[in-house]
């Protein structure tokens, strides 16, 4: 038997046999090295199934799971690769959903369908054919991506014959589909279906039609979508103010989203934490400093409670405008939040020190 059906055959047994002498190279290397192996069969010969016959692989679900994953790249060789295999094992749900992905992530509907038709046509009682709702999500999403919303909504409304669950994600998924070619008067409907069937919108939900409201300039229909969910008694589980923030965030539209926050502190109200953030690390980002120093101030007036990621965006832009002693302050208090000092945290008090000529100070600082 030659060197490589060795590796081959005896990497991929359950006992992992070794047959490299080197004591560095563990079973577990030479399984994956098997692995890679295989893939590179299938990807680049002409005619893997002659080799992979002589090599002898006993094949397995994880090792067809596993091919697959490394041959996500070439869709026909894996479709190729997969007909090969189960000849010589009964397929699980686990490696026939992979190819499933891979195929629509190709865009090789024909097949996909194919491949789905094959399984549904030949499933028993003891095994029933079945797609993942998470299978599903990625198939929609993949619709959407490519503009091909009819077949998006295809494919959700085939839950029966597809035997899957219209869970939320699956929602979620159609929703990001429709909302990908703008069709906001759909997505709204659809959210309307989830409520009658019994389906609770989640953060999700929410923040996919707001994001895509906010990206086309629709805050107006963004608020009234917000406003008339809370009216059914459907709030979502973030406040509808801070959903609109990061939907303009996210769309690009920083000056709105600063006049909003604005608006809420002279109200008295302040942005959850992760919204703050976001803001902040945007309004950093685009130079703004003393603006994000000044808001900073403003909202923990209000009651804001930084976390370690607020210090992380914060001090090293106090840092970097010279305000050495709010840097500090704010260092020891993240310290006193029980958060331990670590370099993205004092690097850039230390570099600011160095910047304003304060070398004893950063020498001292740094021997600390």
């Amino acid at each position: 038997m030659s060197t490589t059906k060795l590796l081959l055959s005896g990497a991929i047994t359950s006992h992992f046999r070794t047959i490299n002498t080197n004591a560095s190279v563990t079973p577990k290397d030479d399984y994956f090295a098997a692995i890679n192996r295989i893939a590179n069969v299938v990807r680049c010969e002409v005619h893997p199934e002659r080799t992979l016959n002589k090599l002898d692989i006993p094949v397995t679900s994880e090792l067809v799971f596993r091919v697959l994953r490394a041959c996500s790249n070439s869709p026909s060789e894996s479709l190729r690769f997969f007909h090969w295999a189960r000849s010589h094992y009964s397929p699980t749900s686990l490696e026939f959903e992979e190819l499933i992905k891979i195929l629509a992530c190709h865009r090789k509907y024909s097949s996909m369908w194919s491949m789905i038709d094959h399984k549904k046509k030949h499933q028993n009682e003891n095994c029933p054919f079945q797609l993942s709702p998470s299978t599903v999500s990625f198939i929609i999403e993949q619709f959407g991506k490519h503009g091909q919303i009819d077949r998006a909504v295809q494919i959700f409304n085939k839950c029966q014959y597809l035997n899957f669950q219209q869970t939320v994600d699956v929602y979620n998924s159609l929703l990001l589909a429709l909302c990908e070619v703008r069709l906001f008067n759909g997505a709204y409907a659809l959210i309307r279906r989830m409520i009658r069937k019994g389906v609770e919108p989640d953060k999700t939900t929410y923040a996919t039609l707001v994001n895509a409201w906010c990206s086309t300039g629709k805050l107006r229909e963004a608020q009234e979508f917000l406003k008339e969910m809370s009216k059914k008694g459907f709030n979502p589980p973030v406040r509808g103010r801070d959903l609109l923030i990061e939907g303009l965030l996210d769309a690009g539209y920083l000056e709105s989203a600063k006049d909003m926050v604005r608006k809420m502190t002279k109200q008295g109200f302040v942005p959850d934490i992760n919204t703050f953030n976001s803001l902040i690390e945007a309004i950093c980002k685009s130079g703004e400093i003393e603006f994000c120093v000044d808001m900073y101030h403003s909202v923990c007036k209000l009651g804001l409670f930084p976390d370690i990621n607020t210090y992380k965006i914060l001090i090293p832009s106090f840092s970097k405008l010279g305000r050495i002693d709010e840097a500090f302050r704010l260092l020891h208090n993240s310290i006193g939040d029980g958060h331990k000092p670590f370099p993205s945290l004092y690097a850039p008090i230390i570099k600011g020190m160095c910047r304003s000529g304060q070398f004893d100070g950063a020498f001292s600082f740094f021997g600390e």
